[in-house]
């Protein structure tokens, strides 16, 4: 059973067409990513699992039941805007939350001595939100996500305002999140995210969903059968290799090949030493998730 199920959503605003019979699964314990173009549906999509909009048709599942206001203590939401009141303290918006978790008050303090160390923000407690820099609220904004231990974390540009080390602080948090058995929705711009951090992607454009799967599997699907070789600058390429392999790069003493039908990697190889070429590296050149993104919405588009 899906932790999550989407089935055959659809959601307007007057005229316009946000979500178009999206359907879509989240297993548990594993990081999907969320990802289109701006104005693709992606906010759409999440503030129907979070009950802040609700389907003009379709219908959502929670462990396997309809999706109700029961659930949302089960769920944790990070907006891409700030959700924080300004002029209070750090230590008391984290309380104010706890509260509306209906934390009790030992319950509350140990969690929010946990975070506030785990983070190194514990210094923060008494600054006002507005005293922190936009990358120091992204930090309490995560910790106010993930206090109650939600199953479902749906995470909308977690690295917005993050410094690199920061960035690295909060992904690192994500990923023992994972491991502890959250299931986690990264809705993101950044594509390289995507790839070091997503095991399965939805891609939506125009309100639907058009390419979804393993990230891993994508890239293989959109690979154009490119293998990049390394050799020795002082052995160079005869007549005899270019007529049986096709070159389509070449620069120094990197070679990019383009595989002929059914040839494989281990044949280029054995072409060049055969030719006594000296080989000091070989790799398969598979797409980005960023080439993928592009080459999917320009061609929905069109």
């Amino acid at each position: 059973m899906h932790l999550l199920e989407v089935k055959n959503v659809s959601k307007s605003f007057q005229n316009k067409v946000a979500l178009q019979d999206v359907s879509l699964a989240f297993d548990a314990h594993k990081i999907y990513g969320l990802l289109g173009p701006n104005g693709a549906g992606k906010t759409t999509l999440i503030r129907n699992i979070t009950q802040i909009f609700f389907p003009d048709s379709g219908q959502l599942l929670f462990n396997g039941e309809k999706l109700a206001e029961k659930h949302q203590n089960l769920i944790g939401y990070m907006p891409e805007e700030r959700g924080l009141y300004k002029k209070m303290k750090v230590e008391e918006q984290l309380y104010y939350f706890t509260q509306l978790r209906n934390f009790s008050k030992k319950e509350a303090t140990q969690k929010i001595d946990y975070w506030l160390n785990k983070l190194d923000i514990d210094s923060w407690r008494n600054k006002t939100i507005e005293e922190l820099s936009k990358g120091m609220q992204q930090k309490v904004q995560f910790v106010v996500t993930v206090l109650h231990d939600p199953k479902l974390l749906i995470l909308d540009e977690p690295f917005s305002g993050l410094d690199p080390l920061n960035a690295e602080i909060i992904k690192q948090e994500i990923f023992e999140l994972h491991q502890k058995g959250t299931t986690i929705i990264f809705s993101t711009h950044r594509m390289e995210n995507v790839e070091e951090i997503c095991e399965e992607i939805y891609l939506i454009n125009e309100g639907k969903i058009i390419l979804e799967g393993n990230v891993q599997n994508i890239k293989q699907q959109f690979k154009k059968h490119l293998i990049r070789v390394t050799i020795n600058p002082e052995t160079p390429i005869n007549d005899a290799i270019r007529t049986q392999t096709e070159i389509v790069e070449e620069k120094n003493e990197v070679l990019i090949f383009k595989l002929k039908e059914n040839q494989l990697p281990n044949d280029i190889l054995k072409i060049l030493l055969q030719h006594q070429i000296e080989i000091t590296s070989m790799t398969e050149i598979l797409p980005s998730i960023h080439e993928i993104f592009i080459q999917q919405v320009q061609e929905k588009s069109q």
